[in-house]
């Protein structure tokens, strides 16, 4: 889902609160970040998005496959004793053990899940 809000593909449309909803919101900060990192590009690569000044859909998506490893290693891998980001499993109140995919046993298990990256949200 994190992919899908960086490239502008999220479906929660958010409450409205003050004349704008919160996806609205976000969506806004988001085109302003994005437009920095546009402006700042540099080796030719401002002539590969000049068309893309609206919504910055494509330097967002290639943005999210330079980034969505570094992302998840974030969110997973450096989660802290008492973090949430888990769920119990379905069998009661043990979290996955170790993260399973932060690479502590030494196994290269730290790979970003990309296969639902391109499945429609509400297919997942």
């Amino acid at each position: 889902d994190i992919g899908d809000i960086i490239r502008g593909k999220d479906l929660y449309l958010g409450k409205k609160k003050g004349g704008q909803t919160e996806r609205e919101k976000l969506e806004d900060n988001l085109k302003k970040i994005f437009q920095q990192i546009h402006d700042d590009v540099t080796n030719g690569a401002q002539k590969h998005y000049q068309n893309d000044i609206e919504n910055y859909y494509k330097l967002r998506e290639d943005w999210w496959y330079a980034n969505r490893e570094t992302v998840w290693k974030a969110l997973i891998c450096h989660a802290k004793v008492g973090d949430t980001y888990f769920r119990a499993t379905c069998n009661g109140e043990e979290r996955t053990k170790g993260y399973c995919r932060c690479g502590d046993d030494n196994k290269p298990n730290d790979q970003v899940p990309t296969y639902f990256d391109y499945v429609p949200q509400y297919l997942r």
